[in-house]
């Protein structure tokens, strides 16, 4: 099991600025479980004749040439990663029942959207198209491990805490700062999903927005 992980101060500053609730509260991810990711990438990967190696979750190791399947180096997959946000980030399509979905728990849950996005100049053109997609949420930027920024944004409040997100580091560094945490594993790729084996603290491993929703209309 991870240590804790402390939220880093960039995101504390915004969590600040959000106002007092006394309502549960679901803090949910954007990548791959609002917004396809990893289709985009895929796209993006193809055309510089990359590829995923595996259906697994993670990048450094994963991506390699499709020629001869060498890896790339991690510098070079952080640099990718950085272009691919920077060209996609405006134009992700919605998993489908995001917004529907999201919009009705919102009658009971106050929501909010913590999102790892590489370069914080990409977090406007991210709250816009959510905005376009009628996904009007409060949307924070985060880096690393999401431990700490759950746990502060749940400081305070009453339980249940429900946490949506594709990342198994994610979910670890969730468990160890805040295990109370109802925790969703939503990845929407059905070929990585079915790869994933989940971890004991996982409530529900799905890609389903609506099976989502009940599972989440059950809680209260």
């Amino acid at each position: 099991m991870p240590e804790p992980t402390p939220a880093n101060p960039e995101t504390l500053a915004q969590i600040r600025l959000l106002p007092q609730s006394d309502n549960p509260l679901i803090i949910c991810d954007v990548d791959e479980v609002i917004l396809h990711m990893i289709s985009h990438l895929e796209d993006y990967l193809h055309e510089r004749g990359l590829m995923f190696l595996k259906h697994e979750y993670r990048l450094t190791g994963n991506i390699g040439s499709k020629e001869s399947r060498e890896t790339l180096a991690a510098e070079d997959v952080r640099r990718h990663l950085m272009t691919f946000f920077d060209d996609v980030t405006h134009r992700q399509d919605m998993v489908p029942g995001a917004d529907t979905a999201l919009n009705q728990l919102a009658r009971d849950w106050d929501i909010v959207l913590l999102t790892n996005l590489p370069g914080g100049h990409n977090k406007p053109t991210r709250e816009k198209l959510l905005s376009e997609l009628g996904i009007s949420f409060p949307v924070l930027t985060n880096s690393g491990p999401k431990g700490g920024a759950v746990a502060a944004l749940a400081a305070g409040r009453p339980s249940p805490v429900v946490f949506i997100d594709d990342s198994p580091t994610n979910h670890r560094s969730v468990q160890a700062t805040l295990p109370s945490t109802v925790q969703i594993q939503f990845i929407a790729d059905a070929r990585f999903r079915s790869a994933t084996q989940p971890e004991g603290h996982i409530d529900l491993l799905t890609g389903d927005w609506q099976e989502t929703t009940s599972f989440i209309d059950a809680i209260l």
